[in-house]
C-alpha cells in the first residue's frame, strides 16, 4: 500500500473518532413540571456507569406477607426475567440486573433522576384482568351481614360498635348526590333493588358508602377509606360479601368542593380475560379521553374478548391492574377482538409509558418487595473518576518514560502511536454506546500497557535483524514481519479472554470486558499499521539514513 493511502487512512479514522467523541444536540421531547415540551438535549458520548456517576441500588425481595410461595428459587428466576425486562425497556443506560442467592435480585440503575418511579416499575405486579361490575345490587342485599360482621369486630376488640366510623356529614351526601344528578333519569337493571346504602340499616359498613352512578359502583370519603379498608381485610367480613363478586378500589380519586371521594366496585369475581393474552401496549394521547394504554391480544385472546364481550352488551366492564380498577368502567358497545385502550384520564404521558412498558415486560410472577435501597451520590463518582485518571496519568507517564529511555526514536514513535491508540479506543467505546464504569477504566488503563507490549515485540526484532548486518530498511521490514504471528497470538488470546468475561459476566465485569475489547482492536491498529506508517514517513524524508536510534 502507498504512502499516501497510508496517511488517508489514518486521518480518516482520526476524524471519525474525532466525530465520534464530539457531544450533540438532539431534539427530544422533556417532561418540564409535569409537561412535555420538545427541548434540545446535548448528548455526552461516554455515558457513565453507577459507580462513576452515582444511581441507585435496590434488592428485590420475595414478598410473602399474602401467602408462602412453594418453590422461592423457581419464582425469582422468573421473576427476574420480568424485571430485566422492564429495566431494559426503561431508558436506564448500562443498567445492571442480577441474582443474588437464591432470593434476592439486584438492580443497579446509573444516572437515575426519578427513583421513586424506579421502585414503581420494578414491583408492580402488573396483573391485567377484565371484570364485569355487578348489576344484581349483590352488595345493597348483602349489607346486614356486613354491618354485623363489623359490629362484631368492634364488640371483639371492646369498644363501641361505632366508635371509630363517623358518618359523612350531611353537606357532603348532599354534594354526593348532585355529581349524579344528572344520571337518575338513567335506568339501569340495579334499579330495583337500589336504595341510599347509607339508610339502609345504618350500620358500621354502610354509613361509610354511597350508591354511585353505575351498578357496582359505590363512593367513599378518603378519609374513611383505610377505616373500610381494614374492615375488608378481617375474615369475617370477607365471609360477607356476596358470593362470586369482589370488591376492588378505584386507582383515582374524585374531589367534590372540599371533600375527596375514592370509587369502590363489586365486580364478578371471574375475570372475562386476563393479561396473559396481551402481545403489545403503547401510550397514546386522545383529544376527548386523554392518556391511553393501547393494547393488543393475540389471536386466541382475541376470539376470547371477542365472545366474552359480545355476551356483556351494554353492560359495565372494569379494567383492573394489580387489584385497582383503572379510570371509570366503559360500557361494552359491541363485542372487542384483539385491540382495546385502558384509559387513565387525568394521568400524564409518563404514567402510560410506564403503564405500557410494564404490561409488555408481563405479569411478576411473584409480589416483590424492596428489602435494600441505597443511593449513590455523584461525589462518590467525582472521587472514583479522579483516583483513575491520577492512575492512568501515573501509568502513561512511565509508559513514555521507558519507551523513549529504552528505545530512543523509535520510543518516539510507540509514543505518538500510543496517542492515536487512545483516541480510537474511546472511540471505539462511544461508537458501540458503551457505559464508562470504573473496572472499564481498570481495563482502559491496563490496555495502555498492552498497546505498547506490541511495540516491543517488533522493535526487539528489529534489533536482531540490525545486529545480524541487514539494513535500516529491511531490518524494519523485517521486524514487523516476523513479529505479527506473535502480536496475533496474544491479542487474540486476550481478546478470547475478554469475550468469554463479556459473554458469562455482568454489570462491572461486562465493563472491564468491553474496555479490553476496544483496546486490544485499537492496539492492533496502531502497532501494526500506524507505527509502521510513522517508520514509511521516516524512511521516506531521510533516504540516505544509515543507523536507526532503536
Amino acid at each position: 500500500m502507498s504512502l499516501k493511502y497510508r496517511i488517508a487512512i489514518i486521518f480518516a479514522l482520526i476524524a471519525a473518532s474525532v466525530w465520534a467523541l464530539f457531544p450533540r444536540t438532539t431534539t427530544e421531547r422533556v417532561k418540564r413540571n409535569g409537561v412535555y415540551v420538545v427541548d434540545t438535549v446535548q448528548r455526552v458520548p461516554l455515558k457513565r456507569g453507577l459507580d462513576l456517576q452515582g444511581g441507585m441500588h435496590l434488592a428485590l425481595e420475595v414478598d410473602e406477607s399474602k401467602g408462602a410461595i412453594a418453590n422461592k428459587g423457581e419464582a425469582i428466576d422468573r421473576a427476574l426475567k420480568v424485571v430485566r425486562t422492564r429495566i431494559d425497556q426503561f431508558g436506564v443506560s448500562e443498567p445492571l440486573v442480577q441474582k443474588e442467592g437464591t432470593d434476592r435480585i439486584i438492580v443497579e440503575l446509573p444516572g437515575i433522576d426519578d427513583p421513586q418511579r424506579a421502585m414503581d416499575v420494578v414491583q408492580k405486579s402488573a396483573f391485567l384482568q377484565f371484570e364485569i361490575t355487578d348489576k344484581t345490587g349483590a352488595l345493597e342485599k348483602a349489607l346486614p351481614r356486613l354491618d354485623a360482621a363489623v359490629k362484631g369486630l368492634a364488640t371483639t376488640a371492646g369498644a363501641a360498635p361505632n366508635a371509630t366510623v363517623t358518618a359523612p356529614a350531611d353537606s357532603a351526601k348532599t354534594a354526593l348526590q348532585g355529581l349524579f344528578a344528572k344520571d337518575t333519569s338513567k335506568k339501569t337493571p340495579a334499579d330495583s333493588t337500589k336504595k341510599d346504602t347509607a339508610a339502609v340499616t345504618g350500620g358500621a359498613f354502610s354509613k361509610l358508602v354511597q350508591q354511585g352512578q353505575m351498578p357496582g359502583e359505590y363512593y367513599v370519603a378518603q378519609s374513611d377509606v383505610p377505616t373500610l379498608q381494614r374492615y375488608l381485610s378481617n375474615a369475617s367480613v370477607q365471609g360477607a360479601i356476596p358470593p362470586g363478586k369482589v370488591i376492588r378500589w378505584s386507582s383515582d380519586t374524585t374531589s367534590l368542593g372540599s371533600r375527596t371521594y375514592r370509587a369502590m366496585y363489586v365486580l364478578d369475581a371471574r375475570p372475562i380475560i386476563t393479561g396473559e393474552y396481551l402481545t403489545d401496549a403503547k401510550p397514546s394521547q386522545t383529544p376527548t379521553e386523554g392518556t391511553v394504554v393501547e393494547f393488543t391480544l393475540n389471536n386466541e385472546g382475541g376470539r376470547r374478548f371477542r365472545n366474552e364481550t359480545s355476551k356483556h352488551i351494554k353492560d359495565y366492564m372494569a379494567i383492573v391492574l394489580d387489584s385497582l380498577v383503572m379510570g371509570r368502567p366503559p360500557v361494552i358497545q359491541g363485542a372487542i377482538g384483539t385491540r382495546g385502550q385502558i384509559t387513565l384520564g387525568g394521568r400524564d404521558l409518563q404514567a402510560a409509558q410506564d403503564l405500557a412498558l410494564v404490561l409488555r415486560a408481563g405479569a411478576l410472577p411473584v409480589p416483590l418487595k424492596i428489602a435494600e435501597v441505597r443511593n449513590i451520590g455523584p461525589s462518590l463518582g467525582a472521587d472514583s473518576i479522579h483516583k483513575s485518571i491520577q492512575a492512568g496519568v501515573i501509568a502513561l507517564a512511565l509508559v513514555i518514560i521507558i519507551m523513549i529511555g529504552y528505545y530512543r526514536f523509535s520510543g518516539v514513535l510507540a509514543v505518538a502511536g500510543l496517542a492515536v491508540y487512545t483516541l480510537y479506543t474511546l472511540a471505539a467505546l462511544a461508537g458501540f454506546d458503551a457505559t464508562l464504569t470504573l473496572p472499564g477504566l481498570a481495563g482502559f488503563v491496563l490496555s495502555i500497557g498492552m498497546a505498547v507490549d506490541a511495540n516491543v515485540l517488533i522493535f526487539e526484532r528489529i534489533r536482531e535483524e540490525l545486529v545480524h548486518g541487514k539494513s535500516t530498511r529491511l531490518a524494519i521490514d523485517e521486524g514487523f514481519r516476523h513479529a505479527l504471528p506473535a502480536i496475533i497470538d496474544s491479542n487474540v488470546s486476550a481478546a478470547l479472554t475478554a469475550a468469554v468475561l463479556y459473554q458469562f459476566g455482568t454489570g462491572p465485569v461486562r465493563g472491564f470486558a468491553v474496555t479490553l475489547l476496544a483496546g486490544i482492536a485499537a492496539s492492533m491498529v496502531t502497532a501494526i499499521f500506524v507505527v509502521r506508517t510513522f517508520y514509511i514517513i521516516w524512511l521516506t524524508r531521510n533516504n540516505d539514513q544509515k543507523a536507526l536510534s532503536i
